[in-house]
């Protein structure tokens, strides 16, 4: 076997290698001519003869040129490649909307079985996903808007989902259990599937529903208005009432009697008003107003005598005339709302309106004979003895008593002012000879209150022996008696106080100075300032005598005891 020397191989196929290439630059492909650049004219190989045009016929050079057009034209030049664009930025915003409906069935309803709502389909093409939305319908009390949020509705239990190539016009839709009819779309939508070759069917107008259409308000008629200036009216006959002095006879119905009643006619806007005239002691609620204040028709259409009017309410179009100021005569009988009214007199005011604007119509007062009303005398039952008269009193002024009213600047002015006397009880009793009283007079609410001082060995024990009341005196009747006052306290005076008598021996030296005071304003007698004088005088010159010791404070002489 041979050996490859030059590379140490032996000298089989694929072992042995040929180097022909001995020139490895690179060569230039460009020549100059003319100074224009030119394509270099490819080298013939070794053993390859050039071909001439001459040894070629005329049909083969049309062959080659027809098969081979880069011998004519040269090396086409290669387009550059599109851009890559991903689907989210080529078909974002792009949306296909299509309108549509489904029927909702309306159950316990007698005015409708099948309610039509109308929706919006709305198909996103960037990530092939849908909506449904419902238009919000004023006053429709259903939760309208969204029905069905973004996502990509499942068309079948295999996995599938709707495509846009799913959709056309009058299909029904069906999302989970719930069919939608399509009737159309909008033009985007039509453009472009149409441009996608997808034949439309045609549009389907929309069913209308029953209950919608029963809602729907009839289109508005519009009246002319009067060339009657309301505005001057107002402004000059504003706060201007014709009063009227009636008599309802409502002798025809059951029960029925005649009352007094007061008619007012508003001469700003022709309304009319009935007051009752309420009497005292009639035995009715106070209710005044008869018929309220508003305009009173005279005469009706013919075309609307048929309604019921029980029911309708009366239109200013159903009314031919309403009253006016010359249908009230004073003298006659005025038929108002179905009830009769005579009209027996009016005010001064309505009798000199009458006399500038209408002076043809005769005022013509009726003289009626009216009930004389007899007085009645609130009778105070006698006064039974329970709590003080003036309390006693307020259960027959009202029917919630209320507190009597005290004099408050007396109780101010006359506070802690206090007229102390002494006093011995007169009786019959010999165990009652040698007690000792104190009777205290409080000048802010004319009161009266004893108090007993105790004394050793007596067998009695003092303390309170009367509260503060105020005390009438003997001979007085229950419903009007006469209370004791400063002026009846004198010195040696025998004062009853609810069948026990006492005689006043002393007093305190404020007594005599605060009824001199007041000697004047109060009338108080002289005897009593006499005896007062004489009193403390007395006691002055005489220390022994107990009238000349100072009187002790029952409040101290009580809590001691």
């Amino acid at each position: 076997m041979s050996v490859n020397t030059t590379h140490g191989l032996p000298f089989l196929p694929g072992n042995s290698f040929r180097d022909t290439t001995s020139v490895f630059h690179r060569p230039q492909t460009l020549s100059y001519k003319n100074g224009y650049a030119l394509p270099l004219r490819p080298t013939v190989g070794v053993g390859h003869q050039p071909l001439l045009s001459e040894h070629i016929l005329q049909n083969q050079m049309k062959q080659l040129s027809g098969e081979i057009p880069t011998l004519t034209f040269g090396t086409p030049a290669l387009s550059p490649l599109p851009e890559f664009i991903p689907a989210h930025v080529a078909y974002d915003k792009k949306v296909l909307r299509f309108y549509g409906y489904f029927q909702q069935e309306v159950l316990h309803s007698p005015e409708e079985r099948l309610r039509v709502r109308m929706v919006e389909i709305y198909y996103f093409l960037e990530d092939d996903s849908m909506c449904v939305m419902e238009p919000e319908v004023e006053n429709s009390g259903i939760p309208q808007g969204k029905l069905i949020k973004r996502h990509r509705f499942p068309k079948n239990q295999q996995g599938e989902h709707y495509h846009w190539k799913d959709l056309n016009l009058a299909i029904d839709l069906c999302v989970y259990g719930t069919v939608y009819r399509i009737t159309h779309c909008d033009p985007f939508t039509q453009e472009y599937l149409e441009s996608q070759g997808i034949v439309l069917n045609d549009p389907e107008p929309t069913p209308g529903d029953h209950y919608t259409i029963c809602r729907t308000e009839p289109q508005r008629s519009y009246i002319t208005p009067s060339d009657y200036d309301h505005l001057k009216q107002f402004l000059s006959m504003d706060r201007k009432v014709l009063r009227f002095f009636a008599l309802w006879d409502d002798s025809d119905s059951v029960y029925g009697e005649k009352r007094f009643v007061t008619v007012h006619y508003y001469l700003v806007d022709d309304s009319v008003e009935i007051r009752e005239v309420q009497e005292l002691n009639s035995g009715r609620d106070p209710f005044p107003v008869l018929l309220r204040r508003q305009r009173v028709p005279k005469h009706m259409r013919e075309d609307g005598k048929s309604f019921p009017s029980c029911v309708l309410e009366v239109s200013p179009q159903d009314v031919q005339e309403y009253y006016s100021p010359k249908d009230f005569q004073v003298g006659e009988e005025l038929r108002l709302m179905g009830k009769r009214f005579v009209l027996h007199d009016c005010d001064e005011f309505t009798r000199k309106y009458y006399e500038q604007h209408h002076p043809d119509i005769l005022l013509k007062p009726l003289p009626l004979d009216k009930k004389s009303l007899q007085e009645f005398k609130k009778v105070i039952p006698p006064y039974n003895g329970f709590g003080s008269l003036e309390d006693t009193l307020q259960n027959c002024l009202s029917l919630i008593p209320q507190p009597p009213k005290k004099d408050l600047i007396k109780l101010l002015e006359n506070d802690h002012k206090v007229l102390r006397y002494a006093a011995k009880l007169d009786s019959q009793n010999p165990q009652d000879e040698g007690r000792r009283f104190i009777l205290s007079y409080f000048l802010s609410n004319n009161m009266v209150s004893i108090f007993e001082t105790s004394r050793r060995n007596s067998g009695i024990i003092g303390g309170k022996f009367l509260e503060k009341t105020r005390v009438p005196k003997p001979g007085g009747t229950a419903e009007t008696p006469d209370y004791y006052g400063p002026a009846d306290f004198a010195i040696g005076a025998t004062v009853e106080v609810f069948s026990h008598r006492f005689v006043l021996t002393d007093a305190d030296q404020y007594v005599l100075s605060y009824l001199e005071s007041v000697a004047e304003q109060d009338q108080i007698p002289e005897e009593t300032l006499s005896s007062l004088r004489r009193a403390l005088g007395r006691s002055k010159s005489s220390a022994v005598n107990y009238s000349s010791e100072k009187l002790p404070d029952p409040a101290t002489d009580e809590a001691s005891s």
